[in-house]
């Protein structure tokens, strides 16, 4: 088989970082989300002090914020083809770059698709909103529907590049785990 990638994706707020967190305590390899980090630098030297879902608003190049952020996920990507463990996890994968640029109403250009198209993923596990774990925090702005939108985001731009995003059950972090690792055995 390989090296397998496999992204654990979602909406914010829906326990994907505890699942990233859980499997890489089990000794997998795991790849961290990139955006909190940089998010919260953006803050750091924006302007606005009022609540708003969208952290581009901090930015003065909302496009080239995307193009770094898809640089990231794209080096993640490519770090994971040189890593001597069959299979690599991925808190978030290329194509949510694509799905918050669809969320917040942003144009996106061949450059965005090719890295979606020319770096696959072996599978995609989405984990949907959950209200009762749901908490927003300093870098997570989004509203709860907010955060449903943007689920539907994702399953639509996965399904655009091809994935089947299979859903992961709302459950504790370790069943959730144990759910990813049975399904990947049944591939």
């Amino acid at each position: 088989m390989g090296k397998s990638k496999v992204v654990i994706t979602g909406a914010p707020g829906t326990g994907k970082t505890s699942i990233v967190n859980g499997l890489e305590s089990k000794g997998f390899h795991c790849f961290h989300e990139i955006i909190r980090d940089m998010t919260s630098k953006a803050k750091e030297v924006g302007q606005s002090e009022e609540y708003i879902s969208n952290p581009l608003v901090f930015v003065d190049d909302a496009l080239q914020f995307n193009k770094d952020l898809l640089k990231g996920r794209t080096s993640h990507f490519k770090e994971s083809l040189h890593i001597d463990a069959p299979i690599s996890f991925f808190d978030r994968g290329i194509p949510d770059v694509l799905a918050y640029m669809d969320f917040f109403g942003q144009e996106y250009d061949h450059f965005f698709i090719s890295h979606c198209e020319d770096h696959r993923y072996d599978s995609v596990f989405i984990v949907p909103p959950w209200k009762e774990i749901y908490v927003s925090d300093n870098e997570r702005m989004e509203t709860f529907e907010e955060a449903e939108s943007i689920h539907h985001s994702l399953m639509k731009v996965y399904t655009q590049f091809g994935y089947n995003p299979i859903e992961v059950p709302k459950d504790e972090v370790l069943n959730r785990i144990d759910f990813i690792l049975e399904t990947l055995k049944n591939l």
